[in-house]
């Protein structure tokens, strides 16, 4: 990730100063002792802690980010929130700190800076509390004070200040420093400022989609770059700072997915064939080979292209353990397919970026015990997980003489497994499915716990008919569905009248981040 000198001109194209140079245009007797001495900008070149701050609060936020870049500076840009983009455009030009609001709000942070000098925008009343530039004791509101900061105006239109030109010294060294932004909120004054000040200090500033380190490629990159920064990240969705470190932790060190980023949602849909490798009548995957099955999931990933929002991902949603109308010699009326029969066709999807997802349909078995007979494969980072619960069956019971469920303390058990064995194996974020259309499916859903980020919970709505039923049961079936849970769609080829083409499928609302074929 690169690091920043200055801020960027297309924000500010008034600028009149030259940031390589950090010459400070400063009125006489602004700068104690300025027509023989250097004003001194140390940068923090140790790496602090990880921190968040509101990007909300202008105070907390610019005074973090001076923090997290600055060890002491001389001279401070200050200013209100309203006159952010000038102190920001000043701030940056100069190589200092910048802060936003009054001397008194700011005086432990321009104490621990060893400030001098505060330069703020004519006309905006700032107080600073200290001594004017003609030696008077006041401040640049002309309010008495007794700081013993010497205080300036500057043109918050083209940044220009009357008088001789002392210098500021070339920092040395960069700052150890990442700001991480919120795109949603890179706009507020704080976040505004808070940019210019870690670029003045040439630390690295970075966006960083739903507030997640892990988000994206670019994301993920970024925090890989920051290791041995400091780092704030700055705005509340990302959380606090403990949440911000362990993020920070996975996008460091564990491996992308498919398509990039680490978080399986909102950055791509996912669009998969549905089946078992070499079983026709179990779904379209088994209808061919593995090679024309990654063909088929790439052709069908590719119609979605010009109707999704988002990237389509082409995936594979393998039915693993197969419901049988016969108890086996174990008993469960589940055949289980062996692992190292479905090996290659995991590598393969690795090498072509496709998603698998494997699917259970337990018989009478826990789906817990089935779910770790494939624990190898639940290792690599673009497979996950899904439950069927209508296959899922009490002792004495057979499958299609009624519908299978499971309760919501079941799922549960999986999930926690399933998101400790993808934190302890520093895995990217996995996709957990649970499959669902009837509401006696799933037992008290409401105590389904979504929380554990590791996983990306979705509710694969599997209704078939006409649009209507189909929509009808989709909608029954997202009421009260527990926070955190995503919605899934699945198409018929033979059973819906008709199957919704790409279009159709991506206007159901809310749109479904999986889709899967049958």
């Amino acid at each position: 990730m690169p690091r920043h000198r200055s801020f960027p001109a297309d924000r500010f194209p008034t600028a009149r100063f030259a940031a390589a140079g950090l010459t400070a245009v400063l009125a006489t007797g602004g700068l104690a002792a300025c027509s023989t001495d250097e004003a001194e900008v140390v940068p923090r070149t140790q790496a602090g802690a990880t921190t968040a701050a509101p990007a909300d609060d202008p105070v907390e936020a610019t005074v973090a980010a001076s923090t997290l870049a600055f060890e002491s500076a001389d001279v401070v840009v200050l200013g209100p929130a309203e006159s952010a983009e000038a102190v920001a455009g000043m701030a940056g030009e100069l190589g200092v700190p910048g802060l936003l609001g009054s001397a008194s709000e700011l005086a432990d942070e321009l104490e621990r800076l060893g400030a001098e000098t505060v330069l703020v925008p004519a006309g905006t009343g700032s107080d600073t509390g200290g001594e004017g530039a003609d030696g008077d004791d006041s401040g640049a509101d002309g309010e008495a004070g007794d700081s013993g900061l010497e205080t300036l105006e500057f043109d918050p239109e083209d940044l220009s200040v009357d008088g001789s030109e002392p210098q500021i010294a070339e920092p040395d060294a960069e700052a150890a420093a990442t700001l991480l932004l919120d795109p949603a909120e890179a706009e507020a004054p704080g976040s505004v400022v808070a940019r210019a000040s870690v670029e003045a200090a040439a630390g690295a500033v970075a966006e960083v989609p739903t507030a997640d380190p892990r988000a994206t490629s670019d994301s993920v990159a970024a925090a890989q770059a920051s290791d041995g920064d400091g780092v704030l990240a700055l705005g509340a969705a990302f959380g606090d700072a403990e949440v911000v470190e362990r993020r920070m932790a996975t996008a460091r060190t564990a491996p992308e997915l498919p398509g990039g980023g680490q978080l399986a949602f909102p950055g791509r849909r996912m669009i998969a064939a549905y089946g078992s490798p070499g079983v026709p009548s179990m779904g379209i995957l088994g209808e061919q080979d593995l090679d024309a099955t990654v063909q088929r999931v790439q052709d069908l990933a590719a119609e979605y292209d010009d109707h999704s929002d988002v990237p389509a991902l082409p995936a594979m949603e393998i039915i693993t353990t197969i419901a049988s109308s016969q108890p086996g010699a174990d008993g469960d009326y589940s055949a289980e397919v062996d692992p190292e029969t479905l090996r290659p066709w995991i590598d393969r999807a690795a090498e072509e970026g496709i998603y698998v997802v494997l699917d259970l349909q337990p018989g009478t078995t826990h789906f817990l015990e089935q779910a770790k007979l494939y624990e190898d494969l639940l290792k690599e980072p673009h497979v996950g997980l899904a439950l069927d619960p209508e296959w899922r069956l009490e002792d004495g019971q057979k499958h299609l003489e009624q519908i299978g469920s499971v309760d919501a303390a079941e799922v549960n058990e999986v999930a926690t497994w399933l998101a400790d064995l993808t934190q302890e194996n520093n895995l990217p974020q996995k996709v957990f499915i649970l499959h669902q259309f009837s509401g006696s499916m799933i037992a008290d859903r409401e105590d389904v716990d979504a929380s554990r980020e590791e996983l990306a919970m979705v509710l694969h709505a599997d209704g078939n008919g006409t649009p209507g039923m189909k929509m009808g049961t989709y909608d029954s079936l997202r009421a009260d569905l527990p926070e955190g849970i995503r919605m899934a769609w699945k198409n018929f080829y033979d059973e819906d009248d008709p199957t919704f083409t790409p279009e159709q499928t991506m206007d159901v609302e809310p749109t479904p981040w999986f889709v899967s074929y049958q």
